[in-house]
């Protein structure tokens, strides 16, 4: 079946890849595997046998069909969703168990993807994910890198991200015009550790870094904080003055945070 290019679909078509992907995602025998965009199934097949349940998210209905015959109702469940509208935390699993997700994501709606699963934290255990190799590095940057930004605050504050490989364009059909990276995020939220508000924290953090080439004083005065409050709470925080979000740890713009609640 031909791939349809609106739905961003590039078939991954490496079996050495499919192995490592599936290595990565370490003991399913017992667990709940979703899978996101499955396509022809290449990764599917994979993992059938070493799941304790398999799901798949197929938005393609003819792809979501063929999938149906190839596999039996008690290996493969497909579900004809578009992923972001699905409800992990409604799928059934066992008392104190999680879902293990895995998936080659479509590179038009890959943020909207990583949101929606940081928003069903609360039902995930880990995932291992086929990103644009930019779009991983940003996710998986660290303070001071030109990568670093809000993509990577927020998907880091719901748990640590790991680049693990690279995969050249051949290793999919049709090719894309880049790289991809494989990477392992596990679901540790540290909002409770770091004694932080999720619902007030993040669009913090969306002020802090509203435009790259400001400093962090400048985007929060512009976002309506007054300029006497900014300057307190960053000295009281221990933040130099002409800082910019791009150099500061998730630790630092969090105590900077919780001293603006104060006034």
């Amino acid at each position: 079946m031909p791939a349809k290019p609106k739905l961003g679909q590039n078939f991954l078509n490496d079996a050495q890849a499919v192995q490592r992907i599936v290595t990565a995602l370490g003991d399913c025998s017992y667990a709940t595997v979703v899978e996101i965009g499955p396509g022809r199934g290449v990764l599917t097949h994979a993992l059938a046998p070493r799941a304790g349940n398999l799901i798949a998210i197929e938005l393609d209905q003819q792809l979501a069909s063929q999938l149906r015959a190839e596999f039996s109702s008690e290996s493969l469940t497909v579900v004809n969703q578009d992923v972001l509208e699905f409800d992990f935390s409604a799928v059934p699993v066992e008392e104190g168990k999680r879902l293990v997700v895995v998936g080659n994501l479509p590179y038009y709606i890959t943020s909207p993807i990583l949101l929606k699963l940081a928003a069903s934290h609360t039902a995930l255990d880990r995932a291992v994910l086929m990103l644009q190799r930019e779009v991983a590095d940003r996710v998986a940057a660290g303070p001071g890198s030109r990568d670093y930004g809000l993509l990577s605050v927020t998907v880091q504050m719901y748990g640590p991200v790991e680049r693990l490989f690279t995969l050249p364009p051949g290793a999919f059909s049709p090719p894309p015009d880049v790289h991809s990276t494989v990477v392992r995020w596990r679901f540790a939220p540290r909002f409770h550790s770091l004694g932080l508000d999720e619902t007030g924290f993040l669009p913090f953090v969306r002020k802090a870094f509203a435009q790259k080439r400001k400093t962090l004083a400048n985007n929060l005065r512009a976002a309506g904080i007054a300029p006497e409050i900014v300057v307190q709470a960053m000295t009281n925080a221990g933040i130099e003055p002409q800082s910019r979000a791009e150099a500061l740890p998730i630790e630092a713009l969090a105590e900077l945070w919780k001293r603006l609640q104060v006034k």
